[in-house]
């Protein structure tokens, strides 16, 4: 499948949740859940913030839709993230059997950006998504879309890390 305007309109989504998150003071990640008929049905963004670093928005859709819908509407459905599933992320996904993803900006992207920023790696290696749920269909990066989360990592590093004065 090629990436459709319907695909970039709930990207945009997810980045303006990322930015969202960013302003909250949390990590820049965004999700959106949307039926095989294209409705939205949860939109989530990061919330590690709290301390609990499992509240990515990924793992709060699977979450939702392991109580809400039932398995052929996990299996019709679309996750819409802002950047590519982490692995834990990736496995409950898999777990529950939602559908397709699509996402803006990618694993290695990510680790690029951060190892470029002299940013921390996070605590778990990154890895392509169908590593962890092979057959699986994904969609990304999308390349003008990873620029804005590129941007939305420099943010958040500069915020995070400022000089000593």
């Amino acid at each position: 499948m090629a990436i459709k305007e319907a695909d970039l309109h709930f990207l945009r989504r997810c980045i303006a949740l990322a930015e969202e998150a960013l302003e909250a003071g949390d990590e820049p990640f965004g999700s959106v859940l949307v039926s095989g008929e294209g409705v939205v049905l949860l939109e989530a963004r990061n919330q590690v913030s709290s301390g609990d670093q499992t509240r990515h928005p990924e793992f709060e859709i699977s979450r939702w839709a392991a109580t809400h819908m039932t398995p052929e509407e996990r299996n019709k459905a679309t996750v819409y993230t802002s950047s590519e599933h982490c692995p834990m992320c990736s496995a409950a996904h898999g777990w529950v059997g939602l559908g397709r993803i699509v996402y803006a900006s990618s694993a290695r992207q990510l680790s690029d950006w951060l190892a470029a920023l002299g940013a921390p790696l996070p605590p778990v290696s990154l890895f392509p998504i169908q590593e962890i749920v092979p057959g699986l269909i994904v969609e990304g990066p999308v390349t003008e879309l990873a620029e804005q989360m590129h941007a939305l990592h420099i943010r958040r590093f500069h915020r995070t890390h400022r000089p000593s004065e």
